[in-house]
């Protein structure tokens, strides 16, 4: 409902690591199958390798719960049964060992087409720069993956015995936005609401990302869905990395320079 766009929050320092994520998310993005499939028409040979390549490298509940290696895995290649249905072809046992806690890393760097990866580095985008300013590069990195963690494991815990597969790094941009909340609550926010022909409005960050979140816990309580993934969106990773971040960041923010928002009061609110 709400699009953000640009804030009106000025940083010291060239954002490094977090332009360096938006990079390597979509270099991985490029590189995956996952983009072909997207440009590719969605072919039986697209679309089986990229389930295959997500049971080799995405994260799995039932899987980083249960530390249990996959019994049986999509190998790459289309096929037809006797009844001549096409469907993927898989093997078992899988020709390699996967790493539960090492899929969740791989996770937040995969995204399921170019609509999911551009909403979540726009967000990264407008928020992301003023958290790292303020906590420093390699906190800011350590505490962006922490996040990213605390989701997918929060969002484990509550659908144990889930073989779908999560990615996206919207569990630790969330982290990301709750930091930001607790950092620069006043600080203002152009945004687009999308429900008004795209309207472009300036509004407080509490209000930005307060709605944000509170629409995702709404999602992920089931109101106007009808399952806890929210039809193919993990919204309890969304609520689970917010709520880490911003508890996360109060030890944390202390621990970098404060500085007053320069906000001018007339002609265009540019700052890169």
């Amino acid at each position: 409902m709400v699009l953000p766009i640009h804030d009106v929050n000025p940083h010291r320092r060239t954002p490094v690591v977090t332009y360096a994520l938006i990079a390597i998310n979509i270099v991985v993005f490029l590189l995956s199958p996952i983009a072909s499939t997207v440009t590719g028409g969605g072919s039986a040979a697209s679309q089986c390798r990229q389930v295959a390549f997500l049971d080799h490298y995405a994260a799995k509940p039932a899987e980083v719960i249960g530390q249990d290696q996959p019994t049986e895995v999509a190998t790459g290649q289309s096929g037809t049964d006797a009844a001549g249905r096409t469907g993927c072809v898989t093997e078992a046992p899988p020709p390699y060992g996967k790493n539960a806690a090492l899929s969740v890393l791989f996770a937040m760097f995969l995204h399921g087409g170019w609509l999911h990866l551009l909403g979540n580095l726009l967000f990264l985008y407008v928020f992301g720069d003023n958290v790292e300013d303020r906590l420093g590069r390699l906190r800011y990195l350590v505490f962006y993956l922490f996040c990213g963690y605390a989701a997918t494991y929060g969002y484990a815990l509550v659908d144990p015995s889930s073989t779908q597969p999560l990615i996206g790094a919207s569990g630790a941009i969330a982290g990301v936005l709750g930091a930001y909340l607790v950092l620069f609550p006043r600080a203002r926010v152009w945004s687009l609401l999308t429900f008004f022909f795209f309207l472009p409005v300036r509004l407080p960050a509490w209000l930005v990302l307060g709605s944000w979140f509170l629409l995702q816990a709404a999602y992920s309580a089931g109101a106007g869905v009808t399952a806890a993934t929210g039809g193919g969106v993990a919204y309890v990773a969304h609520v689970v990395g917010f709520v880490v971040g911003a508890l996360l960041v109060l030890p944390l923010r202390g621990s970098g320079r404060d500085r007053p928002i320069a906000e001018p009061r007339f002609g265009p609110y540019a700052r890169r």
